[in-house]
């Protein structure tokens, strides 16, 4: 049976783990080739590349600090050269630091916007760049999340990095929609990820907030995959300028403690 992506190429950032890692394995078990980016930790990006092999798919693993301009139009330029094309972005990568807003340094908030705002807005660039030579049409996907609307005290470099996102996503859709490339974000809530590992070991923290989710549980990752999966297919051909939020519905109903 055809996947969805037969034929396409995916690169997708800080893939080696948690979302990104889920995201590799569902746009690969869709049929599409993958590009696997990560920065440390080579070993995890290798299980998700077993992973993909493992199912039958192709994929390929470049090394790519996605703050570093050089290094996103290698990251591009490599699933041209090594895979024939890429048709399909998933800015996945990112970072969070938590700091009271006095004391955030500008080390603190040059790593957070240079990876969350910084790495997606030149990544985009690469990818759109090389799409509009070659007059292909494509999908560019933010994994952004609900801190693009939602207040996170003590994170203000976070929500200033994906609020910008939320923003330069809606232009993007605008000025790229004519070369046929859609544009959208995903906003995730709580994903039972291992960025939140000291979350679940907190009972009394994890139940506080499970009281501000409507579901009542965390989301895991391949929920968040399966809605890229949808918009990098042809069944969200006419979908973009917009965001999805997959929190259980906890944008609707959050309150500080």
């Amino acid at each position: 049976m055809a996947g969805r992506l037969d034929g396409r190429t995916a690169v997708i950032t800080g893939s080696g783990s948690g979302i990104g890692q889920a995201i590799a394995e569902r746009l690969a078990s869709e049929g599409a080739d993958c590009v696997i980016d990560y920065v440390d930790h080579v070993e995890e990006a290798d299980q998700t590349l077993d992973k993909i092999k493992a199912a039958g798919g192709k994929a390929v693993l470049v090394q790519a600090d996605v703050s570093v301009v050089a290094d996103c139009n290698r990251l591009i330029e490599a699933a041209w050269t090594e895979l024939g094309s890429c048709d399909i972005l998933v800015n996945n990568a990112g970072i969070e630091k938590s700091a009271n807003f006095t004391d955030v340094t500008e080390a603190e908030y040059d790593a957070v916007l240079g990876v969350n705002l910084k790495g997606a807005f030149f990544l985009s660039q690469a990818f759109v760049r090389k799409l509009i030579a070659a007059k292909k049409p494509g999908r560019i996907i933010n994994i952004s999340s609900v801190h693009e609307d939602m207040v996170f005290p003590h994170f203000s470099t976070y929500c200033a990095s994906k609020g910008a996102m939320r923003m330069l996503m809606r232009d993007l859709a605008v000025e790229l929609g004519p070369a046929g490339i859609t544009v959208n974000n995903i906003a995730p809530g709580a994903i039972n990820t291992p960025i939140n590992k000291s979350l679940l070991a907190d009972k009394p923290k994890l139940n506080a907030l499970l009281t501000n989710i409507p579901l009542g549980r965390l989301g895991e990752p391949g929920e968040v995959a399966g809605v890229v999966a949808f918009l990098a297919s042809d069944d969200g051909a006419y979908v973009t300028g917009s965001t999805y939020f997959i929190d259980g519905g906890l944008i609707r109903n959050y309150h500080e403690q």
